[in-house]
């Protein structure tokens, strides 16, 4: 998948299940209310849920591979944020396509 082409299949089959909506939800609102650039770790993102490192880790393998998310490692953390080039390139290509 490329920036400017994404895979709508892969990123509607990321956003259809509800503990990934609220992932990229709660990514938006870190980026917003820290402005924090760098985005969350896995352990923020696990006590803002209440899901498990590994369920985490699920979600955020599927995550990335739809292009919804990209992740930046610091030292022992990897942070995740949200791919704003990959949303709004799928909302131009579903609003042409659909």
């Amino acid at each position: 998948m490329s920036r400017t082409d994404p895979d709508i299949n892969a990123i509607l089959h990321a956003v259809a299940d509800p503990s990934r909506k609220r992932i990229l939800q709660e990514l938006k609102e870190a980026a917003r209310s820290l402005n924090n650039r760098r985005g969350l770790c896995a352990s923020d993102i696990e006590s803002r849920l209440g899901l498990s490192q590994p369920t985490i880790s699920h979600h955020m393998a599927i995550l990335q591979e739809s292009g919804l998310v990209s992740s930046t490692r610091i030292g022992q953390w990897r942070l995740y944020r949200r791919n704003e080039t990959v949303l709004r390139a799928f909302f131009k290509k579903l609003k042409r396509e659909l």
